[in-house]
Formats: C-alpha cells, structure tokens, sequence
C-alpha cells in the first residue's frame, strides 16, 4: 500500500535532460497563472483558434488539428477506436512501440506485430513485405517515429511513401517525443494521424497533446459505426467548426502557456528548431564515441534523445544521482529492466541548445572520472 510523501515547498530547482517532461521557459511558466475565464466564453475561442492554427502554421499542415488537455496516450487509444476495425500491423522496435501494439489488443483488435530487436530500426521494405504477404487486411500500420527507450529514429516518411500505396489502410505515428524537434513533412508522406506530448520538444509544461488527422482518416472515422468519444476525429473537428473550442473543458491555464510557447516557435520555424535539435544530437553522439557507444543502429540515432550504450560499465544509477545532488541537473538511465545500467539517456529536446548539453556531459564527465 503506497503511503502519502507530504509535498514540500523547498525543492531546489533541477535543469532537466531527461526524455520529458524538459525545461520550460519562465514566461511561459508565468502564462499559466492569469486570472481563471470559462471555456465557453469568446475569449476561449480566441485562445484555441489562436493556438490551432499557430500549430497549423508552424508544422505546415493543411490537415485538420486538435490540441486537447491529455497525454499524447490519448491518441494511441482514439485513433485505434477510429480507424482500426479489426486489424492493425505495428511495427515494434522499443518500448512504446510495444505499448501501442498492447493498447489495440486491450480494445480487442487484431494485432500483428513487425518487430525488431531494441536498438533496430523499422525498415520500409519490411514494411512493404508484410502488407503484401499477409492474407489479412490491415486498416492501420502505426509506427513511433522517435522511440525514446531505445534512441531509435525510424524513417516515418519512407514508411508512409510505402503505405501510400494501400489507399485503405493508413497510417498512424506516434511522435510524442520528437515533434517539434525533429521536421517532418506531415501531408506529404501520406501520415494520416501524427500525434505529439507538449512536454517533450514543444517545450511546455505537461498537459496537452496535439494531434494531426488527415481528411481521409476524419472521413473513415465518420464512416465508422462507433468511434472515441474524448479523442473522436468528428466530434472534436465538427466541435471546432462550430465553435472554435475543445467539446470537453481544457486545462485553461496550460493553453495560456502554449500560445505563448508557440510564438516561440512561430518565430524560430519548423525547419530551424529541427537544426538546432540536429546540432545538439551530433554533439551528444560526438561526446559519446569519445567515452562509450551509442545504442541504437548507426544512422536511425534520434534527433531528441540520446540512448548511449554504458560500455564503460560505470554506475549509472549512482552517476545520475550524483549528478543531480552536485550540479542539479537530471538526466535518465536506460528503460526499465532491460536497458537499465546498460545505457543512459539525454534529453537533447525543447529549450535547450549545445552550450547547454555541453554542461551536462561536463558534470557526467567529472562525476564518472572520464
């Protein structure tokens, strides 16, 4: 039985590296403390339409888009409920790609798996093989573009060039931790639902999660007999079109806050946050092939989080915890049970740039004698 920890109010402030929730900007913390307005009022619609079509702009998506208060989990249950009738091929390479797979089996849908060993990317060929050998029609193929437990970048736009090719089945990426840090070109690689957490390279405080549907996904949901109904494609569009509101009541003060971030990001563009996310990454995984191995196949490594194998054998547990009591910064080991000690991972995502992971090697570097 968990017993009650008091929540304190003297926690020393701690720069974050870890895979999200990352650093959030100041001002954009203080958005959120505004005095309170109902989610039915003009005001609320000025908000939301404001940050809609923001995100509209700065991912360059004609697509249809919804920001709802939820973890990008959301979307791993609502597109499977909308699309998915019986049978859905994943493809899976880590942890959260494993979990999507676990999602649709709970909703009793038909699952096969692509699977591949941690560290692998999915291969479009791959891809290409099971659709056309399988006997089954799939109404969806999923794939995690960024699977953070292993560093893994797999190559989503090559993967929906594939899919293109089987008008009746679409295709579903889980970005949670990668859009915004990493460009993709969304419409043009036939990505019918991409969805994101806010608290990964978007840079905010956790709350919202954004999700992008094409309009072939949005009438296939309409089609459908049943459907999502938090995360559901019609009610949340037709609700917008209507309104220019969420159905449900959001987390007003977050929204504050990301209207905010996403002037930001308006400001420094797609295609420049991918740079400096891109920048980062090389200096991450230059920094270690000096002293250990990165994990994940060569050429997939992601754009936000370095994975890096441990092949030093230090204490990782014990490096992280003196990292953080010495230098006050968090970064996080290997995934569960079965990365633990042998890797860690560095957040290189959101706010942050190369001076500013280049503090957090230099500490790993004293605290593990490097």
């Amino acid at each position: 039985m968990t017993k009650k920890r008091e929540y304190k109010d003297d926690y020393p402030r701690k720069k974050l590296y870890i895979p999200g929730p990352t650093e959030v900007r100041d001002d954009v913390i203080e958005e959120m403390a505004q005095p309170m307005f109902g989610h039915r009022m003009d005001r609320m619609t000025d908000l939301y339409t404001t940050i809609v079509e923001d995100t509209k702009e700065f991912l360059g998506t004609d697509h249809k888009l919804m920001v709802l208060t939820a973890s990008g989990t959301e979307f791993w249950e609502a597109s499977t409920l909308n699309l998915v009738d019986e049978n859905i091929l994943c493809t899976t390479c880590g942890s959260f790609s494993e979990r999507h797979a676990n999602v649709a089996e709970r909703l009793g849908k038909n699952v096969d798996r692509l699977e591949y060993e941690w560290g692998q990317a999915v291969k479009p060929e791959d891809v290409r093989e099971a659709l056309e050998s399988s006997d089954k029609h799939y109404d969806v193929v999923s794939c995690v573009m960024n699977e953070s437990s292993t560093g893994v970048r797999n190559p989503i736009e090559e993967i929906g060039d594939v899919v293109a090719e089987y008008p009746d089945t679409y295709f579903v990426v889980d970005a949670v931790s990668a859009l915004g840090g990493d460009y993709v070109d969304i419409d043009e690689h036939n990505i019918d639902v991409i969805f994101a957490s806010t608290q990964k390279a978007f840079a905010m405080p956790p709350g919202l999660a954004v999700c992008v549907v094409s309009e072939d996904a949005y009438d296939r949901e309409v089609s459908k007999d049943s459907a999502s109904w938090y995360g559901g494609f019609q009610r949340a569009f037709d609700y917008y079109d209507r309104k220019g509101q969420t159905h449900s009541t959001p987390a007003i003060p977050v929204m504050l806050a990301y209207r905010k971030q996403m002037k930001y990001m308006l400001e420094e563009g797609h295609e420049g946050r991918s740079d400096r996310h891109a920048e980062m990454a090389e200096y991450t995984r230059d920094w270690a092939s000096q002293y250990f191995e990165m994990f994940p196949e060569e050429g997939y490594e992601s754009q936000t989080v370095a994975c890096i194998e441990n092949t030093q054998g230090i204490d990782v547990a014990g490096t992280i915890k003196q990292v953080n009591e010495e230098y006050d910064m968090a970064f996080s080991n290997g995934y569960g049970s079965v990365l633990g000690e042998k890797t860690f991972r560095i957040g290189h995502m959101g706010e942050h740039d190369v001076d500013s992971i280049k503090e957090l090697t230099d500490a790993i570097e004293d605290v593990a004698g490097l």
